[in-house]
């Protein structure tokens, strides 16, 4: 994905609140083997820009001064009530350094899981991102979670996946393996079928609700 960028040489909050009422958005650009680099970008491009999930996962094409360079959205200050953004950082890409970063998860094939079509279950999804590292080459926009195999009452963890070639998940230890989904059974029971052996008792607690 590409935007546009052009060298700022003013700073300061007061040159700032300047470019914002003009229409313009104070940036920086950081990383790799040169000094960090102040830029403004302008507000409408990147406004709707931003509302892309893409944009936020991916490599981007920054156009500056008639050249391109690969940089890596890092951080986005909005405005506290205004549809306005205030402030973006980039992070500039080299070929050969790893990376880290986030990338959303997709979940698919939830509704034709038994855990669904059999056991009439709720799939929450207890993550949306995972934070990962890789060379930006290797760098997927998401990544998807097949639900298809999932139980009534199974919860489906990261090793239960497998990750995009070149891509490795930055959790350790007792974080290494999380939750990604979970099939919630009306009542808190296992499946459908032990709720029918249960003689239609009533079922305590409320029925979760759907992510």
């Amino acid at each position: 994905m590409k935007f546009n960028a052009t060298q700022r040489s003013v700073q300061g909050t007061s040159a700032s609140r300047r470019l914002r009422n003009a229409g313009r958005v104070p940036a920086i650009v950081y990383g790799g083997t040169e000094s960090p680099l102040n830029i403004e970008l302008d507000h409408n491009e990147i406004f709707h820009a931003l509302r892309k999930e893409a944009f936020h996962a991916s490599i981007l094409d920054m156009q500056l001064d008639g050249k391109s360079q690969q940089v890596l959205l890092r951080a986005v200050q909005w405005h506290p009530y205004k549809q306005q953004v205030l402030h973006v950082d980039f992070q500039r890409v080299l070929a050969k350094q790893a990376l880290t970063t986030k990338v959303p998860l997709h979940f698919i094939n939830g509704d034709s899981s038994p855990a669904v079509k059999v056991g009439k279950a709720i799939i929450s999804h207890v993550l949306t991102e995972l934070e990962i590292t890789c060379l930006p080459a290797d760098l997927p926009q998401a990544i998807e979670v097949d639900l298809s195999t999932l139980e009534a009452g199974a919860t489906l963890h990261l090793a239960d996946i497998q990750l995009p070639k070149g891509v490795t998940f930055v959790g350790q230890g007792e974080a290494a393996n999380p939750a990604l989904a979970t099939a919630l059974v009306k009542g808190g029971g296992a499946s459908a079928a032990d709720d029918a052996e249960e003689g239609g008792e009533a079922a305590s607690g409320d029925e979760p609700a759907a992510e």
